[in-house]
C-alpha cells in the first residue's frame, strides 16, 4: 500500500448499520462527537441487519419473544438510560416492530453514492431514526420517507427512483455480505480500518472507552507501517 494510502485510512471508522436498531440511533449520536475528537472521520455502510440475523445471528427471534422476561425488561430500561444520557428520545418497541427497513437504507446507499445529496445523508440517517423511534412512523412507507426527504432538502422524486435502481439493491446486499464475514452479528459494527476482521465493535461494545482505544490503536499500527515504508521506499 502506498504512503499516501496509509496516511489517508489510518483514522477511518467504517459504521455498519440499520436504522431499525434502538442501540444503532445512540452508537450513531454518541460515535459523531467522539470522531471529531478523534480527528476521525466515519464511513456509513449500510446492511440489512434482518439479512444477519437470518444468517448468523436467528436466536435473537426467540430472544425478544417475550419482551417481559427479566432479560428483556433490563434491556429495555438500558435503552432509556442510555437515550436519556444521549439526548434523544426513543419509543422501544415502537408502534411497528419489527419493521422493513430496506428501502430506508437503499435510500442512505443511494444519498451517499449521488454527488447533489451526499452531504444530505447524515441529516437524512437522523431523519429516519427520528421518524422510527421518536415519532413511531413506519419506515418501510414510501409517504414517511418521503417526508424524511422533504424536512433534509432531497428531491423525493429521485430518491423513490434511486432506491429501485438494481445496482443500489445489490450495494446493499454486498454491504450486509461484507459485514458478516468481517464478524458482525447484528448493529451497529464498527470497524477502526479497513482491512480489519476481528477488532469490531458491536452494540454491546460501542461504548466511547471502547471505540477510542481501538482507533487510537489502528492509529499506532498505521503510524508505524507510514515510517516503514518512509525508511524503505
Amino acid at each position: 500500500m502506498a504512503n499516501h494510502d496509509l496516511q489517508k485510512n489510518k483514522s477511518m471508522i467504517e459504521f455498519f448499520f440499520d436504522c431499525s436498531s434502538p442501540w444503532t440511533y445512540l452508537a450513531f449520536r454518541n460515535l459523531q462527537p467522539l470522531a471529531a475528537e478523534l480527528n476521525t472521520t466515519i464511513q456509513w455502510r449500510p446492511v440489512l441487519v434482518g439479512g444477519i440475523f437470518n444468517a448468523v445471528n436467528n436466536g435473537v427471534y426467540a430472544a425478544r419473544e417475550n419482551l417481559h422476561s427479566a432479560k428483556n425488561r433490563y434491556i429495555l430500561k438500558d435503552v432509556q438510560d442510555c437515550a436519556r444520557e444521549a439526548g434523544v428520545v426513543i419509543h422501544f418497541p415502537p408502534k411497528v416492530f419489527p419493521v422493513n427497513s430496506v428501502k430506508a437504507m437503499r435510500g442512505c446507499l443511494w444519498i451517499a453514492q449521488d454527488t447533489a445529496t451526499a452531504h444530505q445523508l447524515v441529516p437524512f440517517i437522523e431523519g429516519v431514526f427520528a421518524a422510527y423511534f421518536t415519532h413511531q412512523q413506519d419506515i418501510s412507507q414510501d409517504a414517511v420517507l418521503v417526508a424524511v426527504c422533504a424536512s433534509t432538502g432531497i428531491d423525493a422524486d429521485r430518491f423513490l427512483l434511486g432506491i429501485a435502481m438494481p445496482q443500489i439493491k445489490e450495494q446493499l446486499k454486498a454491504n450486509t455480505d461484507e459485514a458478516m464475514q468481517r464478524g458482525a452479528f447484528g448493529s451497529p459494527t464498527l470497524l477502526a480500518s479497513p482491512d480489519a476482521t476481528s477488532d469490531c465493535l458491536t452494540a454491546i461494545t460501542c461504548l466511547p472507552a471502547n471505540v477510542r482505544s481501538l482507533v487510537q490503536t489502528m492509529k499506532a499500527l498505521m503510524a508505524l507501517a507510514c515510517e516503514s515504508l518512509t525508511a524503505n521506499p
